[in-house]
């Protein structure tokens, strides 16, 4: 693994001088997650902030007894538990390897005292904006559209995500059973 794809993953957001990138990678940690692992367990406080170089996650939270997808992360892609990284409180969530996964990691105390850069300030800010764009928008999504309307989005937009995860997770994403899942793909297949 090679931490330039971060680099240029931070200059989508962001103009990045190279002292201030010189600085980020006496941070970065290198992490391989075997698929199947869990990077993050409902009820521990997440301590990093992670850029997914090579793999796919998916998050999930229980409810009503079952384990609940609520989104999935491709790479290249930066992560961590908003909730339980900025607020240093338990996890609501478990983020998981679907796929052995490479990627980088940089504590919550070495991501603070980067802040001093301003590069680094308004990348995360802008990160954040954008992970909050997603997340209403998912939400949205999952209240006005039906579970049909939702898989064939992901079909015309993420294809590459439906051929690699699972049937049963794709269900629990779309808020159906993994048999009504099959009954949506079977009626998007046919020819009108």
């Amino acid at each position: 693994m090679e931490p330039l794809t971060f680099k240029a993953f931070i200059g989508n957001y962001v103009f990045l001088p190279e002292k201030d990138w010189e600085e980020i990678l006496r941070y970065l940690e290198a992490l391989s997650v075997k698929k199947g692992e869990l990077l993050l367990k409902e009820g521990q406080i997440c301590n990093y902030v992670y850029f997914l170089e090579k793999g796919l996650l998916r998050f999930s939270m229980l409810k009503h007894g079952e384990y609940v997808t609520k989104f999935f992360t491709e790479a290249p892609y930066a992560f961590t538990s908003q909730y339980s990284f900025s607020n240093r409180l338990p996890s609501r969530e478990n983020i998981e390897a679907l796929e052995d996964s490479g990627m980088w990691r940089i504590s919550y105390e070495d991501s603070n005292a980067l802040f001093r850069l301003e590069s680094w300030n308004t990348f995360v800010r802008k990160l954040i904006q954008e992970v909050q764009f997603f997340t209403e928008l998912i939400l949205e999504e999952a209240q006005n559209e039906t579970a049909e309307e939702r898989y064939a989005k992901l079909l015309q937009y993420r294809p590459g995500l439906v051929q690699r995860v699972a049937q049963k997770h794709l269900a629990s994403y779309l808020g159906v059973t993994p048999q009504s899942l099959s009954r949506i793909r079977t009626k998007i297949q046919k020819p009108s």
